[in-house]
């Protein structure tokens, strides 16, 4: 069977609310995240990615109560990043529906917390997650929104991750984020460069137009977008869209 690239709608949560960021900041409430998984479901997306953007910046761990939901209603495979500290967490959330976890900052301080999750609910269900930025003309890693910046470059980062058991990489741009200014290209040739797991990149789609050039020069491989799903117009109008499983096989066979 010939994979294709997966279309991705990413749906950012602070304090239980649906927004949308800018570079990772500015955010703009979009809604109530049950009515947007229920618009994803009608829509058949090929995976929906869940990232709790305060839970990690306030120290809290995974919102339970809410991911469940999330998750029962969700008929499509879900993914979730946001305040994972622990092995006890991680077997829970997978418990109540969760099927791929995201570490991200937990696993640059303890790689083997990594290792441990791939050991117990497989390799395929866990990914790093890693936010970037560009800094004099090279990449530099950040963790928590972006505040806390990681000493180690990104081929070491992905070098680790994939060492310690990742089964997916999931790369996000801090300065394409929410911009719709496209996907940096450079960063995602780095990326490719030195992961031989699935990649998923996240950050700066600007319509599918370029979901499918992405496609086209990397694929197949996980193509995330925030905006592009949640928006219309130059005004920023909340509109959820995403296109038909007809047109999605057409664009990326």
């Amino acid at each position: 069977m010939t994979l294709r690239s997966r279309l991705i709608p990413v749906l950012l949560l602070r304090n239980g609310s649906l927004v949308k960021t800018t570079r990772f900041s500015e955010d703009k409430y979009v809604g109530d995240p049950i009515n947007a998984i229920r618009i994803f479901n009608e829509k058949e997306a090929d995976e929906l990615l869940i990232a709790d953007i305060g839970a990690t910046m306030q120290g809290d761990g995974p919102d339970f109560d809410s991911i469940r939901k999330f998750a029962a209603e969700c008929r499509m495979p879900l993914a979730y990043v946001g305040g994972i500290q622990d092995l006890a967490q991680i077997e829970r959330l997978i418990n109540i529906g969760v099927e791929k976890i995201g570490i991200s900052s937990e696993g640059f301080k303890n790689p083997e917390l990594i290792t441990a999750a791939a050991q117990e609910i497989g390799s395929q269900s866990v990914m790093g997650v890693i936010d970037v930025t560009r800094t004099n003309q090279t990449f530099k890693v950040f963790t928590h929104n972006g505040t806390q910046s990681v000493a180690s470059n990104l081929p070491e980062i992905l070098n680790s991750f994939q060492t310690a058991g990742v089964g997916e990489i999931v790369v996000n741009s801090i300065d394409r984020d929410g911009t719709m200014q496209g996907f940096d290209r450079e960063l995602v040739q780095d990326v490719m460069a030195h992961v031989s797991v699935p990649v998923t990149i996240v950050g700066g789609a600007s319509d599918l137009d370029d979901c499918v050039s992405l496609d086209r020069e990397f694929g197949p491989l996980g193509i995330g977008a925030g905006s592009l799903f949640v928006f219309k117009g130059k005004f920023k109008a909340v509109l959820i869209t995403y296109p038909p499983p007809s047109e999605r096989t057409t664009l990326f066979s």
